[in-house]
């Protein structure tokens, strides 16, 4: 699961750095300018929980079962989450209208809280950690 997990975590980051660079280079005559703050946080998003990913998938603080579940309660997170804002973000460059499905965001973003509450309860049961 580990490899899983750090895999997946360099490929978020990969893809972030990716849509950053779009973001601000490709995107800065398309869009306006509220709309490349949108798409950069959904960027911003993707990279912090990459970078989570990173230190679930490194840690023997966690359990394996609670790795398991951060791991999709992040992916699926950062799908619905980011995905859904850069889509809504660059709406206007595209036949299909990504308002209907805007209330995917708040569901990523709930699934994206659930993972850190999650990561929170292991370290409470920690104990003293040296």
């Amino acid at each position: 699961m580990n490899k899983k997990i750090l895999i997946t975590a360099a490929l978020l980051g990969v893809i972030s750095v990716i849509l950053g660079a779009f973001g601000a280079h490709g995107l800065k005559a398309l869009i306006s300018s509220e709309s490349i703050q949108t798409f950069e946080t959904g960027v911003r998003y993707q990279m912090y929980h990459a970078i989570v990913l990173l230190f679930v998938g490194n840690t023997v603080l966690v359990s394996e079962k609670s790795k398991q579940i951060i791991f999709y309660l992040i992916l699926f997170g950062i799908l619905l989450f980011s995905g859904s804002i850069y889509g809504l973000s660059t709406n206007s460059l595209t036949g299909f209208d990504f308002k209907t499905i805007g209330f995917v965001t708040p569901i990523g973003g709930l699934l994206l809280l659930i993972s850190w509450a999650i990561l929170l309860i292991n370290f409470l049961k920690l104990k003293a950690y040296k």
